[in-house]
């Protein structure tokens, strides 16, 4: 078997070598070569769709102790054996639909690129450097291939809100860049404490996820670990109080940036909780859950309202994601397998719809350059196909029967009522608010009466935009009315994380107890 999982990662990483050695004057040429990559990679990962049956695991690919319950496509070398460090890659019903979003909104990030005129060949290696590692963060199963992935995400990001945002981008890109770094050491510390403590108790370091889950770790060390990890991906997530860095980023960053940032980084955070703390320190996370939950709900409301009160239709934008990745962390953190599984589908829903609301922020922004929401109005009677794509990625986040981000809202209410139904009440509150704000943006700017010269000349989708839009209103619409095939594809893997929580959890209590 090839490897894929590694043929994935790496095919943007070589691309972006290719296009280095392109003449920069050649925009046209790299343009359409960073396309060509992000379209091979994208290919990569719907053959690891098209190949995915949980039903049939298939056999690790080389020198991993097979795992084929849950893990596909693994791959395993020695990389600095003296170390105990392996390069350990591996796909399950968790990340698979979050290799396919990356992959996804890359090519469509740099198609919406194409008005990129300054240092082009710099901003599409840097989205290629940042897509591998993004893939790398969500296959990567040994602790400190996944540090190195997770850091490579950091610097691209970063450059591509100071030198192609807006007017306080260098201030947005060394925020973004303090708040990431900040949890990364602490992150760090802790993959460091876990390696010394295997070895402790086995005699030799390990950094391999597989390997720490055998640790025995005690209560109180798990706390504290749940801790350092917890605050590093509740910064990317972001959960409230740890959000302040998101507004400007995204307002500061080019369209490309924001959508990379919405559709995929942000859920490097909640796939972090859900893949390391939640199953390295699993008493710690149930213990948590009070909190977490407190903490998911808080962020529903407060980004709700201040999404309201905006005027700066990007910004509106932004904090709905923090609305939204709420309902996100509600849903894994309550435990069950419908929470669980509707707060995976939200992190692709969210994807999809915030990512297609950036990018028609952004063609408004290159139309009229500006993104006052007072500035615009009418605009269904001069550009009826952006108004309708409008409408649609709008009603889809604020959860409308038939599209997508229904399902998934649905899924993490009946969860959170299973648990407790209070929660499920005060988080069905922020659905409300949603269509508060996101009605009153589409009255504001997409109806109403075209009392703005400026916007009488405004120009209808181009072919290239209407080809990205297109293919987001259709996953959309297909994850709205037919979400069978990602659930079947995500629950074994949920169901299998549940009970080794609770399993992990169960033996740690009677550990303690001595029983």
């Amino acid at each position: 078997m090839l490897p894929l999982l590694s043929l994935t990662i790496f095919t943007p990483l070589l691309g972006a070598i290719l296009l280095a050695l392109i003449d920069h004057r050649e925009e046209a040429a790299i343009k359409a070569g960073a396309l060509i990559i992000s379209l091979i990679t994208l290919a990569a990962a719907l053959m690891l769709l098209i190949l995915f049956d949980p039903g049939s695991p298939l056999l690790p690919f080389r020198e991993c102790v097979p795992n084929a319950a849950t893990m596909w496509f693994e791959e395993c070398y020695a990389w600095i054996p003296q170390l105990g460090i392996r390069y350990h890659l591996g796909l399950d019903g968790i990340s698979l639909f979050l290799v396919l979003l990356t992959a996804l909104l890359t090519s469509l990030g740099i198609l919406v690129s194409w008005s990129i005129t300054a240092r082009v060949k710099e901003f599409m290696i840097l989205i290629l450097v940042l897509e591998a590692g993004m893939l790398g963060v969500f296959l990567a199963l040994d602790l400190f291939l996944f540090y190195v992935f997770w850091e490579v995400t950091l610097i691209p990001m970063a450059l591509l809100v100071g030198i192609w945002g807006h007017e306080r981008r260098v201030y947005a890109a060394v925020k973004f860049f303090l708040y990431t770094m900040a949890g990364s050491v602490l992150m760090l510390l802790a993959i460091l404490a876990l390696a010394s403590l295997h070895l402790s108790q086995r005699g030799q370091l390990s950094f391999d996820l597989p390997d720490l889950q055998r640790l025995s770790i005690d209560a109180g060390t798990q706390a504290w670990l749940f801790l350092a990890f917890g605050i590093a991906f509740a910064i990317k997530v972001p959960l409230f109080p740890l959000h302040t860095w998101l507004p400007d980023a995204h307002v500061e960053a080019p369209t490309a940036g924001s959508v990379l940032l919405a559709g995929i980084l942000l859920k490097m955070g909640a796939y972090g909780f859900i893949r390391f703390a939640m199953t390295l320190f699993p008493a710690a996370a149930l213990a948590a859950v009070p909190l977490m939950v407190a903490l998911a709900l808080i962020g529903i409301l407060y980004g709700a309202l201040v999404a309201w009160r905006q005027a700066d239709a990007k910004r509106l934008v932004a904090y709905s994601s923090v609305s939204h990745l709420g309902f996100v962390m509600l849903g894994l953190f309550v435990m069950n397998a419908p929470g669980m599984a509707g707060g995976l589908l939200q992190m692709v829903n969210h994807g999809l719809s915030t990512g297609a609301l950036f990018i028609l922020v952004g063609f408004l922004y290159e139309r009229r350059h500006t993104r006052a929401i007072a500035e615009f109005g009418g605009l269904w009677k001069v550009a009826p196909k952006l108004s309708l794509a409008f409408l649609i990625v709008a009603l889809s986040s604020l959860g409308l029967p038939g599209l997508n981000g229904f399902v998934g809202e649905f899924l993490i209410l009946v969860g959170t009522f299973l648990h407790q139904p209070l929660w499920a009440a005060i988080a069905a509150t922020g659905v409300i608010l949603s269509a508060v704000y996101l009605l009153s943006i589409l009255r504001r700017m997409i109806f109403g009466a075209l009392d703005k010269p400026d916007n009488v000349g405004i120009a209808d989708l181009s072919p290239r935009e209407a080809v990205v839009l297109a293919t987001l209103i259709a996953l959309i619409v297909l994850i709205g009315v037919y979400p069978g095939p990602f659930l079947e594809r995500v629950e074994p893997s949920v169901s299998a994380l549940l009970e080794q929580v609770e399993a992990a959890a169960a033996a740690q209590t009677l550990s303690l107890t001595g029983r």
